[in-house]
């Protein structure tokens, strides 16, 4: 499982030019999945991704989770994490989990998001746009 977290002050991500998930100051998580991906490491993300101090805190350090302020998630689905470009020019998505096993495991990631915190999400195999305000920029890739 791969993980993108990026502290936004806003994001939405768009589907037939329709807003489907919209946050305000919080994360956008653009989620992937492999072969071995399974409930425990789902868990173990999510556990990650709410406790991740990315925030500042009132001395300016960043000490907070986006639980402590309040924030929100956007959860997006991109199976290109694991695109494997090593060889020529074309990208190889072997990696990735199929996308039937994938789309159940995206459903389980942000039912175990939304029970911990407001979760909104993008539409897994839609053609999707994403918009964000990164804030700092802070992004950061965690792996399980």
């Amino acid at each position: 499982m791969r993980v993108v977290v990026q502290r936004v002050k806003s994001s939405s991500v768009k589907v037939n030019e329709e807003i489907v998930g919209s946050i305000d100051k919080g994360l956008l998580v653009l989620v992937g999945f492999t072969h071995d991906d399974n409930i425990d490491k789902i868990k173990w993300m999510v556990n990650k991704i709410i406790n991740l101090r990315v925030f500042d805190d009132e001395n300016g350090i960043m000490n907070k989770s986006v639980c402590d302020i309040g924030g929100s998630v956007l959860s997006v689905s991109q199976f290109t994490l694991y695109a494997d470009s090593n060889k020529g020019n074309r990208p190889s998505y072997i990696n990735a989990m199929n996308q039937e096993e994938a789309s159940k495991l995206y459903d389980i990631f942000n039912k175990e998001l939304s029970d911990k915190i407001n979760t909104q999400t993008g539409i897994f195999r839609a053609d999707m746009q994403v918009e964000l305000i990164n804030d700092g920029p802070i992004t950061i890739i965690i792996e399980k």
